[in-house]
C-alpha cells in the first residue's frame, strides 16, 4: 500500500465546492502542488476567512514580476504552480497513478476535499480508473485511536498552504501509525 497525504483549499458556499490549491505527497517521495487559474476570484475577495487565511499563500511573484503585479490580483497568474482546472485533474490523475495500484488517499477533515477532489472530473462515477472513491480521514484515525485533538502534532508553519497542510497531514498520519504500532 502506498499513501497520498494531500490537502486543498477551496470557496464553499452550502452548495458548491470551488478549487482554489491543491498539495499532495506521496510516501515515495514525490510532491504536487497546483493553484486553479479558474478560481472565482470576485467571491473569493468577498471572503474574509479566505482572505486572511489562504490568498497568503498563494503565489505573488518574486523580484521584478511582484513589483509589476496587479495589486488587484490574488495570485500571479505566470507562476509554474498556476494552472487550468482540466490541466490540475489530469496531472492529478497521473500523480495517483504513479503511486500504484493500491494507493490510499489521506486527508484531514477529509469529507470536502474529496469531493472537490473528485469533482476535477466531474461526478463520482467519472472518476478515472486508480483514483480511489473514498478518503481516509485523519481525524476518524485519531478518534478510533482514542486520541484527542491536542495529543496530535502541531504544524509549525504554512498552515492553509495546500501544500505545507498535505506535508503535516502525512506528518500526523505516520505518527499515528506509529502510536497504533505501539499498542500492538
Amino acid at each position: 500500500m502506498t499513501a497520498i497525504d494531500y490537502d486543498l483549499e477551496f470557496l464553499e458556499d452550502g452548495r458548491t465546492i470551488e478549487l482554489i490549491s491543491i498539495g499532495m505527497v506521496c510516501d515515495d517521495g514525490r510532491e504536487y502542488y497546483a493553484v486553479n487559474r479558474d478560481m472565482p476570484v470576485r467571491r473569493i475577495r468577498k471572503h474574509k476567512w479566505l482572505m486572511e487565511n489562504v490568498v497568503p499563500g498563494l503565489p505573488k511573484g518574486h523580484g521584478d514580476a511582484k513589483i509589476h503585479m496587479p495589486k488587484r490580483w490574488l495570485f500571479h497568474y505566470a507562476d509554474p504552480a498556476v494552472k487550468r482546472r482540466d490541466r490540475i485533474a489530469d496531472e492529478v490523475m497521473e500523480f495517483i497513478r504513479a503511486a500504484g495500484p493500491d494507493v490510499q488517499l489521506w486527508a484531514n477533515y477529509g469529507a470536502y476535499d474529496h469531493v472537490c477532489l473528485a469533482q476535477l472530473w466531474g461526478r463520482m462515477i467519472d472518476l478515472p480508473e486508480g483514483v480511489p472513491m473514498f478518503t481516509h480521514d485523519i481525524q476518524q484515525e485519531r478518534t478510533r485511536l482514542g486520541l484527542s485533538w491536542d495529543d496530535l502534532p502541531k504544524q509549525d508553519s504554512g498552515e492553509h498552504n495546500a501544500l505545507a497542510d498535505a506535508r503535516h497531514n502525512q506528518t500526523v498520519r505516520r505518527w499515528l501509525a506509529e502510536q497504533e504500532a505501539r499498542r500492538t
